[in-house]
């Protein structure tokens, strides 16, 4: 398959409530994980933003799911410039941190001591290893925030992300619109080609100051990503609201097809493709990536 549709989070809260995609005998988030593997072939990582997982938690979902299955798997927020709490850093290297950080309600990057920066990224890299090796990882996504500004500072940072998870696939979406104005649009896809770094494609509610322009370019010979955040324009610029409310969309037939000759388009640049549902609001997200999947079968014929 080199068209692979799935969801953002196989426990997602607003999915589990729902009860109209587990069975009432899947209790459990590896069990969910083993059904979900049933249903598609790929699943975004969401639980990865919020801290460095157990390698063991890992090796749990290699175990559990078949070998052709394939995770995409989000930074730790720390690596993509966000705020991150001290209680979601491992609690050895909160430990070493200044007490002034400690206290912190939220730690940047560039706050922290060289030496338990350059730990954390170990700690992610080798958390990730379980499935790298068994040839589950698809790919990291780093999902930098609105304050990411296109520069060369921030290119740099891109070249540095690459550096530290070399030997593990990156793919980058970015939320500031100015990215890929007219002014930056081909020197930020150029530098993604030349690193061969997969630019991860969006469909949002247009029109917004925040809302990422509709670009599909294929940056990488190797994948190409799409994530579907809906088109609810009421809930797109609330702040501080949960996901299943800003990303509250069920798409119909006809705004998935608009994406079906896109996505033959970058299938034919690229080795992959990922479409990734992330509007989680009931069973929204499964029952739209099995529409797509049905949209792509019947193109194909």
């Amino acid at each position: 398959m080199t068209v692979k549709c799935g969801i953002a989070g196989w426990a997602d809260k607003s999915l589990i409530d729902s009860r109209l995609f587990y069975p009432m005998s899947v209790k459990t988030s590896i069990d969910r994980l083993r059904f979900y593997a049933s249903q598609f072939p790929l699943v975004e990582v969401d639980s990865t933003y919020y801290g460095i997982p157990k390698p063991e938690t890992v090796e749990a979902w290699v175990a559990q799911t078949p070998p052709e299955f394939v995770f995409d798997v989000k930074s730790f927020a720390l690596f993509t410039n966000h705020p991150t709490r001290p209680m979601s850093m491992p609690p050895d290297l909160r430990a070493d941190l200044p007490a002034a950080l400690r206290e912190k309600r939220n730690l940047y990057l560039e706050q922290l001591p060289d030496d338990v920066v350059d730990e954390s990224w170990e700690r992610f890299r080798a958390a990730l290893e379980p499935l790298r090796a068994a040839g589950k990882l698809a790919a990291v996504f780093f999902q930098f925030p609105p304050w990411f500004l296109p520069s060369s500072r921030s290119l740099a940072y891109v070249e540095q992300v690459q550096e530290r998870m070399f030997g593990f696939q990156v793919a980058v979406e970015f939320r500031r619109p100015e990215w890929l104005d007219g002014r930056h649009r081909d020197g930020t896809l150029a530098f993604l080609r030349t690193r061969d770094i997969p630019y991860v494609a969006v469909d949002v509610p247009p029109g917004h100051t925040t809302s990422m322009p509709s670009v599909h370019d294929v940056t990488s010979s190797k994948l190409a990503v799409i994530r579907f955040h809906g088109r609810n324009h009421h809930t797109w610029d609330m702040k501080g609201v949960p996901p299943n409310v800003r990303f509250r969309w069920d798409y119909t037939d006809e705004e998935l097809s608009e994406w079906v000759p896109k996505i033959q388009e970058m299938e034919r640049s690229a080795g992959q493709v990922h479409a990734l549902m992330n509007n989680n609001y009931s069973n929204y997200s499964v029952k739209n990536a099995q529409q797509l999947e049905k949209l792509m079968e019947a193109w194909q014929k």
